[in-house]
């Protein structure tokens, strides 16, 4: 080639470097949408937002209310809880009602003072009577129980007389006798015990006696003493 020709572009053998990509490369890049320039603010406005919530949920204690994700699962088991404890307060319930039910039918069974009062009024009763049949039972006339006859009258022989009527009546150990100490001012049918009232009583009746009287410090359970 000689030296006069002039060298141009077109004269240099092709590269990577003439054929560059279309569009904008390094530093020199395209126009931006508003969406991505307003995207770095936006996050800005809502991070500060956070921030002002968090502060103030410290501040006022109101962060201790807001409920966590995690603690939705303690929900379940506190109101587990809470339903077991209203059901053992109602199962509670129910049974002083059962038992305040089943006091109420047993006071509505038991009978009243007065019923009470009664009754033992009726068994005290019985009791008497019984005690009254048993004290008549044994206040029975006894022919064999010793009786004296003492003859307080100057009329001798006067208590054999008396005796012999007794004896005539059943009467088994009779005897006479002639008073020893003071004597009563009429004629009297003493006897000892209670048991034998029924006997002095009959030996009184055979013998047309109307005073009986009880007496202590008799030596014989009956002694009959005869007077003018």
């Amino acid at each position: 080639m000689a030296k006069q020709d002039k060298e141009t572009y077109d004269s240099y053998e092709k590269d990577v470097y003439d054929n560059p990509p279309s569009g904008p490369m390094g530093v020199h890049r395209g126009a931006r949408s508003a969406a991505s320039r307003a995207m770095p603010y936006v996050i800005v406005i809502i991070v500060a937002l956070l921030a002002g919530l968090l502060f103030w949920g410290v501040y006022s204690g109101e962060i201790n209310n807001l409920k966590m994700p995690w603690s939705s699962q303690e929900s379940p088991t506190t109101s587990s809880a809470e339903k077991s404890k209203s059901g053992e307060s109602k199962s509670k319930s129910q049974s002083d009602s059962a038992s305040g039910n089943k006091t109420d039918a047993s006071n509505a069974d038991s009978p009243t003072d007065s019923q009470q009062n009664d009754q033992n009024a009726d068994q005290n009763a019985g009791q008497n009577a019984e005690q009254t049949d048993n004290a008549t039972a044994q206040q029975v006339v006894n022919t064999g129980t010793e009786v004296r006859v003492v003859n307080a009258t100057n009329i001798t022989g006067y208590a054999q007389s008396k005796v012999d009527v007794l004896a005539q009546a059943g009467y088994t150990s009779v005897s006479a006798s002639n008073p020893t100490g003071n004597v009563p001012s009429q004629t009297v049918v003493w006897y000892q015990n209670e048991t034998d009232k029924a006997t002095a009583e009959n030996v009184a009746q055979t013998l047309g006696i109307s005073n009986v009287q009880q007496s202590d410090g008799l030596v014989t359970p009956i002694v009959v003493v005869l007077l003018d």
